[in-house]
């Protein structure tokens, strides 16, 4: 007698073969690897996506979901054109980097307290961080193999946030709002290296602190301060 497929299969799926992809890369991932790991024979794969390409599609798509990914009407699903992953990817990477109180300090005259409005700024992009973290990791991951995603996520993503802390930290420091520092790009490397490892990359650490989110998020705040915020009343 067959064994019933549990419902909830092809979310199984997706969420197993992000893990997969995230760990091997995109090169180094096979379906075998993505069956072994779902505990599935590599056929079973098959009947749900045509190849990589279309399970890399769909986990792009999905990656972030939090709740369950349903299972598309048609089965397999196909791989789309390349661009269509890409277009994807691209529109992701401008929605989710809408980062409003930067863009806010970016547009107005500077707060009138610097140190409040750099937290606001800081907590945002962590927070953004944070929601999309599976999915950066898989573009920060893919991008080692994809130079078409290298692309978009080092110039648009990442490169995109660096590009605007850049021009605020500038443009609060020559007002002398916030600390001057030796080198400003520098600088602003070092806020996206620090929120981009306690929002994102400490959740695959090979040798993990165990952390809460709540004191992560106040620990990298914290550290961001002190490096830039003027010595003064603390809230």
């Amino acid at each position: 007698m067959a064994r019933p497929i549990p419902p909830d299969r092809f979310d199984q799926l997706v969420r197993v073969a992000a893990e997969v992809f995230i760990a091997a890369g995109y090169r180094r991932t096979q379906m075998s690897d993505v069956a072994e790991a779902l505990g599935v024979a590599k056929g079973t794969v098959y009947l749900y996506v045509e190849s990589k390409e279309a399970l890399f599609d769909v986990v792009a798509r999905h990656v972030d979901d939090e709740s369950p990914i349903p299972c598309p009407a048609e089965l397999p699903v196909e791989a789309p054109p390349i661009e269509s992953t890409l277009d994807f990817v691209r529109e992701r990477i401008r929605a989710q980097g809408q980062i409003a109180p930067l863009a806010r300090a970016l547009e107005g005259p500077p707060a009138g307290d610097a140190r409040a409005e750099l937290e606001g700024i800081v907590h945002a992009v962590y927070d953004v961080l944070h929601r999309n973290r599976r999915g950066i990791k898989l573009l920060d991951r893919s991008a080692v193999d994809r130079p078409d995603i290298a692309a978009l996520w080092f110039e648009g993503g990442r490169g995109g946030l660096l590009a605007a802390l850049t021009i605020y930290l500038r443009a609060r420091i020559d007002a002398g709002l916030l600390r001057e520092v030796p080198d400003i790009d520098a600088a602003a490397r070092a806020v996206v290296e620090i929120l981009g490892f306690w929002a994102v990359h400490r959740h695959w650490d090979a040798h993990p602190q165990h952390t809460s989110e709540k004191t992560a998020r106040a620990t990298a705040s914290e550290l961001i301060l002190r490096m830039f915020a003027k010595a003064g009343r603390r809230r």
